[in-house]
């Protein structure tokens, strides 16, 4: 071995030991340098990694496709704006007479016992389906049922609520006396006071 000493070998600590993005490389060289003294790099500069598609063709993609929803948004509410405006201008001009029988419809209904078990109390969802009319007093008529079929109640009463043109309302009724043995109980409306609008 010419020219190279013993006591100071050339040997490589690490090399080519490569992470993600950094290149680490220590390398033990002979040189003129006293014992013990390492040359070489610690950190290289990485590997650029160039992105598939860039960021100026997703940015592109996505104002597209909110300018084509926002265009689809505005061509639909243009056409329903007529139809809009003509139901408006016949719902000033009631058709026909005032019917609170045909025009309130009972949407639900719920009958409860109050806490003593003697007195019914009703929830029921009332909806005016009439564009030109609206009802106040609206009369009902409770039915009790028994199993066996026979009627063994029937009460009439008076809300006090209102409904106006194509309104829907909850509204509480209360009978006097819940009969024992009920198996079967409805509601219907019998009339009301209608108001052209």
């Amino acid at each position: 071995m010419e020219g190279r000493s013993l006591d100071r070998p050339r040997f490589v600590l690490g090399d080519g030991l490569r992470g993600p993005s950094v290149l680490f490389v220590i390398r033990a060289v002979q040189t003129d340098a006293p014992r013990g003294e390492l040359e070489g790099t610690m950190f290289e500069a990485p590997d650029k990694a160039e992105p598939s598609v860039s960021k100026g063709l997703w940015i592109g993609i996505v104002v597209i496709v909110i300018l084509g929803a926002a265009a689809g948004y505005f061509f639909i509410e243009s056409k329903g704006a007529p139809a809009r405006q003509a139901s408006a201008g016949a719902a000033t001009a009631p058709k026909g007479d005032a019917d609170p029988v045909r025009d309130l419809k009972i949407q639900r209904t719920t009958m409860d016992k109050d806490r003593n078990g003697t007195t019914s109390v009703w929830n029921v969802t009332i909806e005016n389906k009439s564009t030109g009319y609206s009802y106040s007093s609206i009369q009902y008529e409770t039915t009790y049922v028994g199993a066996d079929g026979q009627v063994l109640m029937t009460n009439k009463g008076t809300l006090a609520d209102t409904l106006g043109p194509s309104e829907q309302k909850n509204c509480t009724a209360n009978d006097p006396l819940y009969p024992s043995g009920t198996a079967r109980y409805m509601m219907k409306i019998t009339g009301a006071t209608s108001t052209a609008q």
